[in-house]
């Protein structure tokens, strides 16, 4: 009786929970939409992406002139990258372009966002801006050349101003800069862009509270605009990055002649793998993959950079 009394005054164990995925329907419908939706763009990303990326990665690693049997060449392709001072020139002139030139164009689109916040007509100023990102690249290429030949626009004005002796803008010594130059003008009016969707949906009672504390136009953009907008400024610092590195079509167009490569003054490494693959006696597609892996690399570190120096607490507003 003394046991039966001591089980009868135990208190009773409770049922395990039901396990999560024991929703709502619509969260169950929500979890057997996710495959058939994930699905077809895994595919075509593992397609299109990274099977070639690997192909890419093992053709790097061997001897082909893009026929017949591969010959294992292990790390040798990479070793001549670094020994060649044509690709040590064009590596230096990626990150002059990703550097410099994106440095011009973030204090460029920085300085027409502060300006055209409070502008009337901001809207047709920014369609004016963002048109370099319509045309082609190759159309703008040719279109800069224009501007800069011995007789062109650049140079007639410069003589209306009173230089009698204008540089030859596509000389060696210049082309370079101004290859820069038009990257700066073409890659401008796109981030200013972006940047001003950001600073559009900035509350306006800030700025205003800004004006009453009689902040300039520098201390609003420092303590209101760019905090609120930092996270787009990372994205665009990424976006910029990838295609800093990548760029091809506006230098082979502006400083190649017709069927002729650019001046290896002015290559970058897109270029460089080109060159390689294509514009040689003999292809060496090991050593243009090669520098395809390379750019990767540079990329991947660049971007985990950036996403770990813009990464900060969201701001709500």
């Amino acid at each position: 009786m003394a046991a039966t009394a001591v089980r009868a005054t135990e208190p009773t164990r409770r049922q395990p929970a039901a396990p999560a995925e024991r929703g709502s329907p619509l969260t169950r419908g929500r979890r057997r939409l996710f495959w058939p939706f994930v699905v077809p763009a895994l595919v075509l990303y593992v397609v299109f992406y990274v099977l070639p990326a690997l192909a890419t990665g093992w053709i790097s690693l061997n001897k082909w002139a893009g026929a017949g049997p591969m010959e294992f060449a292990g790390l040798d392709n990479y070793r001549r990258l670094l020994l060649d001072p044509v690709f040590q020139d064009s590596f230096a002139n990626t990150l002059t372009i990703l550097f410099v030139v994106g440095g011009a164009t973030f204090a460029l689109s920085f300085l027409l966002t502060m300006i055209l916040r409070d502008m009337a007509g901001r809207k047709a100023v920014r369609a004016i801006i963002f048109f370099p990102n319509i045309v082609s690249g190759i159309v703008l290429s040719i279109l800069w050349g224009f501007l800069f030949q011995a007789e062109g626009v650049v140079n007639q004005a410069l003589r209306a101003f009173g230089v009698d002796s204008p540089p030859n803008w596509l000389g060696t010594d210049n082309l370079f800069s101004v290859i820069m130059i038009g990257l700066v003008w073409v890659q401008t009016g796109f981030f200013t862009t972006i940047l001003m969707a950001a600073v559009d949906r900035i509350p306006k009672d800030l700025y205003e509270v800004c004006d009453l504390e009689g902040a300039n136009a520098w201390q609003r953009f420092r303590n209101v605009t760019l905090p609120l907008m930092w996270d787009v400024v990372g994205v665009c610092a990424v976006l910029w990055s990838i295609s800093a590195i990548k760029i091809f079509e506006f230098i082979y167009a502006f400083a190649g002649a017709a069927g002729q490569l650019p001046p290896t003054k002015v290559w970058n490494t897109a270029l460089y793998a080109y060159a390689e693959a294509f514009a040689s006696g003999v292809p060496k597609y090991g050593s243009a993959a090669a520098t395809g892996m390379v750019m990767l690399a540079l990329v991947g570190v660049l971007v985990v950079l950036l996403r770990r120096l813009f990464r900060r607490d969201p701001v709500q507003f």
